[in-house]
């Protein structure tokens, strides 16, 4: 019998979380460790500094893919991972690697017809130039057109973009429940989520400030929403929260957010 991932009236818990590395020893243990903490069955990773792509299966049985630079010069700079428990393992269809930026996997659910497809991303930083911005927009529309209307296609990571509680020109994909102001990064990332039909999470689900806020500045003062967990427009009920989780520690300045989603 083939496992399921997904599953009407059961909510299951998936992640996004900047760890800054895991290009250091004790490291993965760790964030296994918060992983199971918090009862995910798959959590996607940012800024892991591995280079070129693969997978491995850790002794205690969790399974990472991962997506880097492939040039064996490249710096260990940043990448993407995506880390699954033993359910999710079997569950899975497939997955790609995509560079440095990108991961894609995709799990059966409880609809024969529906799969679940996650996209795991990390975007340029707002100093970034405007030609490495849109090169990262335009292979993420390129991989969000690919998918099939049908899936539950779940779009995360951590993009660096703050979007604010204006929702004015996004109310169709954005609610009013975002922190601070829309920055440049912010409206890119609107426009993409409104290009493609995907509902931004954190802006729609009423928290406390503290809950919404996955970076601090340097400054130590200024709050940020820069990490986000999106679905497709067509599945939002499917969503049940999302929210930042401040417990969880891998010596990170990000903060885990977390989605709680069901089959509906």
């Amino acid at each position: 019998m083939l496992t399921t991932l997904l599953l009407t009236r059961k909510t299951l818990n998936i992640g996004t979380w900047n760890i800054r590395t895991m290009f250091e020893s004790g490291k993965t243990a760790q964030v296994a460790r918060e992983m199971h903490n918090y009862n995910f069955v798959v959590l996607g990773l940012c800024e892991t500094r591995w280079k070129q792509s693969g997978q491995l299966r850790r002794t205690t049985g969790e399974m990472v893919l991962y997506s880097g630079h492939e040039e064996s010069n490249a710096p260990h700079m940043e990448g993407v991972a995506l880390l699954l428990t033993k359910e999710a393992q079997k569950a899975l269809i497939g997955w790609e690697a995509r560079g440095p930026r990108f991961i894609t996997a995709s799990f059966r659910t409880a609809r024969k017809n529906i799969r679940m497809n996650v996209v795991q991303c990390y975007a340029p930083t707002n100093d970034k130039s405007d030609e490495v911005k849109d090169g990262f927009y335009n292979q993420l529309h390129d991989i969000l057109s690919r998918l099939r209307n049908q899936d539950i296609n779940i779009l995360m990571g951590d993009f660096n973009a703050k979007i604010g509680s204006d929702n004015t020109g996004y109310d169709e994909v954005m609610g009013r429940q975002g922190l601070g102001k829309m920055n440049e990064n912010g409206e890119r990332f609107a426009d993409a989520c409104a290009l493609n039909n995907v509902v931004i999470g954190g802006s729609v689900f009423p928290h406390k400030r503290i809950h919404k806020a996955t970076w601090v500045s340097p400054d130590l003062i200024t709050e940020n929403q820069i990490d986000h967990i999106c679905i497709a427009k067509k599945f939002r009920r499917s969503l049940e929260d999302a929210r930042v989780k401040r417990g969880a520690d891998a010596a990170s300045d990000h903060h885990l957010v977390v989605a709680k989603l069901s089959l509906s």
